[in-house]
């Protein structure tokens, strides 16, 4: 079993992960714009600005994956539950990245923050000689976690 983080965004999909592809050391292995699906019965028409929306993005960073595509414009008849209720922002969770050193943590979570809210500091804790809690400029929720041990 794998879980797979995917995440939405508000017509700045194709940015955001071309960014986390070059902070994670990534590569896009899949890309679709709405405008690439093929026509289907039930579809609606789409608009210009609609069809270069990200339908489906797949970035792999070694073994792990995340995935993501663009919220549809809201649509007024539709509820903000459904699928074309627009974009949401995120609530209620974090992406937690587990790295192996503090200055890879340093570096992932300075690439994290440029531009965006830092909740928590980067910094040593009981638990860890490198956490970080940061909102990235794309709303994208992050902690930041080295995972070797803090020396007693």
């Amino acid at each position: 079993m794998q879980f797979i983080p995917y995440l939405n965004f508000d017509g700045d999909c194709a940015e955001a992960m071309a960014f986390y592809a070059q902070l994670f050391g990534g590569q896009i292995l899949h890309q679709m714009r709405f405008g690439e699906m093929p026509p289907g019965e039930n579809m609606p028409p789409l608009s210009d600005a609609a069809k270069q929306r990200i339908m489906h993005i797949h970035l792999q960073v070694g073994a792990q994956a995340i995935m993501a595509s663009d919220a549809m414009p809201a649509d007024p008849s539709q509820t903000s539950d459904s699928c074309g209720g627009g974009y949401r922002k995120p609530q209620g969770l974090w992406v937690s990245i587990g790295v192996d050193t503090q200055a890879e943590g340093q570096r992932v979570f300075d690439g994290l923050a440029q531009g965006g809210q830092i909740a928590m500091p980067y910094m040593a804790t009981f638990w860890s000689p490198g956490f970080g809690m940061v909102t990235d400029r794309f709303g994208t929720p992050w902690m930041v976690n080295v995972q070797t041990p803090q020396p007693a």
